[in-house]
């Protein structure tokens, strides 16, 4: 019988998403907190985009975006959710399931004036998932925003804000030789957590 190369503990399901955070950060090569953002409309239409986490902790996961846009209103309409975090390089994933709740306006506030100057300005003067007849078009709506301000600081749109997706269900997934994978799910129970492996 092949023997495993590692296994997944029965452990706080934060600390354990910290630690692989933590690993995940020394070896992707590219963003290790971009993960996949599955939504749905309210008659159960799926869709699925890459984003980024931006915080994380015991209270949930956190990720911002323009809630005008089709995942936005997607989650304002249905805010039930599923993150997806998969590092190739480690040959592990991680399934998050749970309701969002919006944060503060002082979150979304704090994170927006911490990105670059460009960036901000990007997400101000974008109609996000919106037609485009060209990308001059875009990109001569940042410039005449930036000339607009003038060096003052840039407002943060309105619609503009970030989501909390409080865990139901973590589901840890670790590749093994010949596909003998090992999968622990942990659901939330009471103020606790119970897991239990799964099949592969």
């Amino acid at each position: 019988m092949t023997e495993l190369l590692e296994n997944i503990p029965d452990t706080d399901p934060f600390a354990l998403f910290d630690q692989w955070f933590v690993e995940a950060q020394e070896s992707e090569p590219n963003d290790p907190n971009a993960m996949a953002l599955a939504t749905a409309t309210p008659d159960g239409v799926p869709s699925v985009r890459m984003v980024l986490l931006k915080g994380h902790g015991p209270d949930g996961f956190v990720f911002y975006t323009n809630s005008e846009s089709r995942k936005g209103g997607e989650i304002l309409a249905n805010p039930r959710v599923a993150l997806l975090f998969h590092w190739k390089s480690l040959r592990r994933q991680i399934r998050i399931e749970g309701p969002l709740t919006e944060v503060t306006s002082a979150e979304a506030d704090a994170y927006f004036h911490s990105r670059p100057l460009v960036s901000q300005l990007g997400s101000a003067a974008s109609d996000q998932s919106r037609p485009l007849d060209s990308r001059d078009t875009y990109l001569a709506r940042v410039q005449a925003l930036e000339a607009e301000l003038d060096g003052a600081e840039v407002p943060r749109p309105p619609h503009w804000t970030g989501f909390r997706l409080a865990p139901e269900r973590m589901e840890f997934w670790l590749a093994e030789r010949n596909r003998l994978h090992e999968r622990r799910r942990f659901t939330r129970s009471g103020g606790g957590w119970t897991s239990t492996l799964l099949y592969p």
